[in-house]
């Protein structure tokens, strides 16, 4: 079982940004653009930015649509990123859990203990399992990659996965745990699924109340399993010299949109359907007539993307009064973005990034070794 983040009196927080690997980088919300589209040469030229700028972390998200794969995207960004970790997604099932496990652990050397996990439960391409079926199998690829991570031998028998396997080719980098798991989820599987195993529930967009529910409920999970867990935000910002021009950009960023089209665009991710997607568009239903669900968070985006719907709109002081609103509430870790994404990086890092006390949760949970450890050596290696 991993162990909860280990907080400083500061209240210190994680803000890490977005790359996008899913060919969703817009100018005006639903019209592709040739040079926005997701190719190798945009998604590191995003990841660079956001390293030089001091983003402590950046998603790198999954999803069976054009783009780059995650994993071969983090590999290679490994030899060009100095400082920026990268939450790494995963989609359980995916892979087997050894091989995985053992990927993952390549990995997190070639990054010298920068990586970070998006534990992701939904379908595989091509498939649909129920709910219960599906977190079932994420529960044992976790299980199985811990067990490499912190003993001598994974030895597993559950419903979906049985193994007794040496964890020497598995070992990584990082000491206390492994790598740092992030996941998100509101329906009841997600949420225990969370509370007894990650470290860190992410959320998407919604009212101050519903958040606040929702870590309430979580936490009391968690610690029924004796365990405490962080919570994020994964949202995106509009940040403007006037709160006009802000809520101007926003309407610019809907201006070409063909609904008929938006939604099709929206429905080719494979969570579009999930229980956290249909949750924001019954708060989008709910907003006022300019889409806002309440003071400065806007739920336009939610018309042409799955997942993260909503977005902080307002001057460089309403998203910094906005952004402490959610620290004072308990969320210590946000996954920011905006449209497109490098102009809009550069302009939070500038105006807002410098006024927030941020920590790298990996650092902070001393995750990362004091020295360099010695790679094991893999099964079936040559010598």
């Amino acid at each position: 079982m991993s162990s909860p983040i280990i907080r400083s009196p500061e209240e210190l927080v994680e803000v890490a940004w977005f790359c996008d690997l899913c060919n969703g980088d817009y100018e005006y919300l639903g019209v592709p653009e040739g040079s926005l589209r997701s190719s190798f040469e945009h998604c590191s030229d995003i990841i660079r930015q956001a390293d030089r700028l001091g983003f402590q972390n950046i998603l790198l998200p999954s999803s069976y649509q054009t783009g780059q794969d995650t994993l071969a995207f983090a590999a290679a960004a490994s030899t060009f990123t100095h400082q920026i970790s990268l939450l790494t997604a995963i989609r359980c099932g995916e892979i087997h859990p050894p091989m995985l496990a053992r990927t993952l652990s390549t990995l997190d050397h070639m990054l010298k203990g920068r990586l970070n996990i998006n534990i992701i439960s939904s379908d595989l391409p091509g498939t649909v399992r129920d709910s219960k079926t599906r977190y079932e199998i994420s529960k044992e690829v976790i299980q199985i990659l811990q067990q490499g991570w912190t003993q001598e031998e994974i030895h597993f028998q559950g419903k979906h996965y049985q193994f007794k396997l040496s964890a020497d080719p598995v070992k990584s980098y990082q000491e206390n745990g492994g790598p740092l798991l992030y996941f998100g989820g509101i329906s009841e599987d997600a949420r225990e699924l969370c509370a007894e195993f990650c470290d860190v529930f992410l959320m998407w967009p919604e009212t101050e109340e519903r958040l606040t529910a929702t870590m309430t409920d979580l936490s009391e999970r968690a610690q029924r399993f004796g365990r405490k867990i962080d919570f994020g935000l994964r949202i995106h910002l509009i940040i403007r010299d006037t709160e006009k021009d802000a809520r101007d950009a926003a309407k610019q960023l809907l201006s070409k949109i063909n609904l008929n089209e938006a939604n099709e665009i929206k429905h080719r991710a494979l969570d579009s359907q999930s229980a956290g997607v249909k949750r924001q568009d019954e708060l989008r239903k709910n907003a006022d007539t300019d889409l806002f669900i309440e003071p400065y968070i806007w739920s336009g985006i939610g018309l042409a993307r799955s997942g993260c719907g909503s977005a902080i709109v307002g001057t460089p002081e309403q998203v910094y009064e906005k952004i402490q609103k959610y620290i004072k509430m308990g969320i210590r870790a946000f996954i920011f973005s905006g449209y497109p994404l490098m102009p809009e990086s550069e302009i939070f890092a500038k105006t807002v990034l410098p006024n927030l006390k941020t920590v790298n949760f990996a650092e902070a949970q001393n995750r990362k070794p004091k020295h360099t450890p010695v790679t094991p050596l893999t099964t079936g290696q040559r010598k």
